[in-house]
């Protein structure tokens, strides 16, 4: 098991790349014509063309390749699953290890950031019609760039304080720092898209928007988290991932925790759960999941980083009751897959991290001219980057609509 070091709430652990271990790795590109890397990532962020920008030592080329093809370059990779997409693809897998393709991203958007490198520019010419985003999450950020980049006039609006959506509510800094998702934004800022933020647009109020906007994007994510409705789910002490994890972020860190926290569920929101807890607390943090840890959604590095910080997963248990005193939780009761054993963990912090829902009421709206949906909304959710590209996706359908 790869070692893991405990970090403090918002580090990173990351051994990054220099210009010259960058130019290294680069260096053992195998310069593939038809690039299967850049084939397999599905915002097509088309890494074989800047790895050979890196390779020259062009930085700037690189983060211009990385930036025009995915507005988010700097969140995607540090969130990406890249073992699961572009490194698989590698070619260079068959004869040793693939290129680090996420690391070598990551450091060229560390060196935008650096020299402040401006690699996209505001259209030159705007355009007379105005396109809405409803949310500020990976999808409607991918498609409020595409458009911008057009000449469109773009309005992004955000209910909550912050941007960013999931990214900057849903994943832990230790992964995902405030400072890199912001670094993503305000590449949007400099195209001239506005933000609108601590506005609530309701389903209600979609009809006024289309007496402004020519089109509309709804990209609300998955806003709802499930529940298990179980004896003792209302107690102290008990709530969601969402939940947990939104006030974590926009705290830092200052958030009360329990002694003996239990998370639920094994995709990447209760592996972040996980991992937030355990930087914070000073008790005890386990995972309890239903499933065999193979059939699990959660990504291998994510799971690794996970054990690596000593918290145990309990497979194979579903949770049956929550216990309490004084209307405090104390204690989860599973019972196994197999129908016979039991067990019982003290727990005086529960978080149900077993995914998230659109809000219905939105989905009534899509079918409507003029407005476009894409995103966690739409697929159910999947990862930031696939959320991209289906935003850059939208972002065409929709510049389509307006010139046809």
């Amino acid at each position: 098991m790869a070692k893991v070091n405990k970090l403090a709430y918002g580090e990173q652990n990351v051994q990054d790349y220099n210009i010259r271990t960058a130019v290294e790795e680069a260096s053992r590109c195998l310069l593939c014509e038809d690039s299967p890397c850049s084939k397999s990532c599905p915002a097509l962020t088309d890494p074989g063309k800047f790895i050979r920008s890196i390779r020259f030592k062009n930085i700037k080329g690189a983060a211009e390749v990385i930036r025009s093809n995915n507005i988010l370059g700097a969140s995607c990779a540090l969130i990406c699953p890249h073992e699961n997409l572009c490194e698989k693809a590698c070619s260079r897998t068959e004869i040793d290890k693939p290129i680090n393709i996420g690391k070598l991203q990551k450091f060229a958007m560390d060196q935008e950031k650096m020299f402040n490198l401006k690699v996209l520019k505001a259209h030159e010419k705007k355009r007379e019609e105005k396109i809405a985003c409803i949310g500020s999450g990976p999808a409607s950020l991918a498609c409020a760039a595409k458009l911008a980049l057009e000449g469109y006039q773009v309005t992004v609006f955000e209910e909550k304080e912050k941007l960013g959506g999931m990214l900057t509510y849903g994943i832990t800094p230790s992964r995902l720092p405030q400072e890199v998702v912001d670094q993503d934004i305000n590449c949007l800022k400099e195209l001239g898209v506005e933000f609108r933020t601590s506005e609530h647009i309701a389903p209600e109020d979609i009809k006024k928007l289309k007496n402004e906007y020519k089109a509309i994007f709804i990209g609300v994510g998955l806003a709802k988290s499930k529940d298990i409705k179980i004896e003792g789910h209302d107690l102290d002490g008990v709530e969601n991932a969402l939940s947990f994890l939104a006030n974590a972020r926009s705290s830092n860190g200052k958030v009360k925790v329990g002694n003996n926290v239990v998370v639920i569920g094994l995709g990447d929101v209760a592996l972040d759960c996980a991992t937030t807890a355990r930087q914070l607390s000073q008790g005890k943090v386990s995972i309890v999941y239903r499933r065999s840890i193979e059939e699990s959604p959660a990504h291998g590095a994510e799971l690794t980083y996970t054990q690596g910080m000593g918290i145990p997963i309990y497979t194979e248990f579903a949770p049956e009751a929550i216990l309490g005193e004084d209307n405090k939780a104390m204690a989860l009761v599973c019972k196994s897959r197999d129908g016979y054993s039991e067990m019982k963990l003290k727990a005086d912090h529960i978080i149900f991290a077993i995914g998230q829902e659109p809000y219905e009421e939105y989905k009534n709206y899509t079918l409507e001219d003029g407005l476009f949906a894409g995103g966690d909304f739409v697929s159910g959710g999947k990862t930031a980057v696939e959320a991209v590209a289906d935003g850059k996706e939208s972002a065409e359908k929709i510049i389509s609509y307006l010139n046809k």
